[in-house]
């Protein structure tokens, strides 16, 4: 039986937008509801993978939700992500990053199940949604994939962004792409965190919709669509 890890990074030292991750909407910081969405992902190991000077401020989030912390390397992240596979033995990893407080529980859920369904006769290494809106997805990575890509990558580019290494190079690596699910397809909509200007939209996003769970992404694309709640 095949053993998941959805793996979450985060550190605090963002230099466009310092601790992004600790932001509260509608009274909860930024990296909570990421964890809260994430939840929704069935899996074995639900992990905060973070660096040493980050771990203080985030573990109590972590513990709250249900998450175990993991230290690793601040800048090499590829590393911390090798480490945290062999510290909790998993076999597939799901990825994603802590400034993102839409993450999609639900599309993480399916991905999840697609990858299942076809890893073994495809030997998919790399799976990820097309058409989701930016900052609203995860990844889904063999983990022997991500371990053979620890040893080979040498950019630093490479390194901090963990995953590019194995969809550029699809000679080594299988990747499935598939097309997100017709109601979560809004490739234009960003709901990522980088900015001021973002994390203003965002305010506007959670003071109209959230209701104490996860907002989910047809519900935000939907109720986007129909009342025009800002979110371009």
């Amino acid at each position: 039986m095949s053993r998941v890890g959805v793996f979450l990074q985060v550190r605090l030292d963002s230099t466009r937008l310092p601790q992004k991750a600790l932001l509260p909407l509608s009274g909860k910081p930024v990296v909570e509801l990421a964890m809260e969405a994430l939840k929704k992902v069935p899996a074995d190991v639900y992990a905060l993978v973070t660096d040493r000077d980050s771990y203080q401020a985030l573990s109590g989030y972590a513990d709250a939700v249900g998450f175990e912390t993991f230290l690793g390397p601040k800048d090499d992240v590829l590393q911390r992500y090798a480490d945290a596979i062999k510290y909790f033995q998993v076999d597939t990893v799901i990825r994603a990053t802590g400034d993102n407080p839409l993450v999609s529980g639900e599309c993480g859920a399916l991905l999840l199940e697609l990858y299942t369904q076809n890893c073994e006769e495809y030997r998919i290494d790399y799976s990820g949604f097309d058409g989701l809106p930016v900052g609203t997805g995860v990844e889904c990575v063999r983990a022997e994939a991500l371990l053979r890509a620890n040893r080979e990558a040498e950019s630093s580019y490479d390194r901090e962004h963990v995953c590019p290494y194995l969809y550029n190079h699809p000679d080594f690596f299988k990747v499935y792409r598939p097309v997100a699910p017709k109601e979560c397809f809004f490739p234009k909509m960003r709901v990522t965190l980088d900015t001021d200007q973002d994390y203003r939209r965002l305010q506007t996003i959670f003071n109209t919709l959230y209701s104490g769970k996860p907002i989910t992404t047809r519900q935000l694309i939907r109720e986007i669509s129909q009342h025009h709640v800002i979110a371009g």
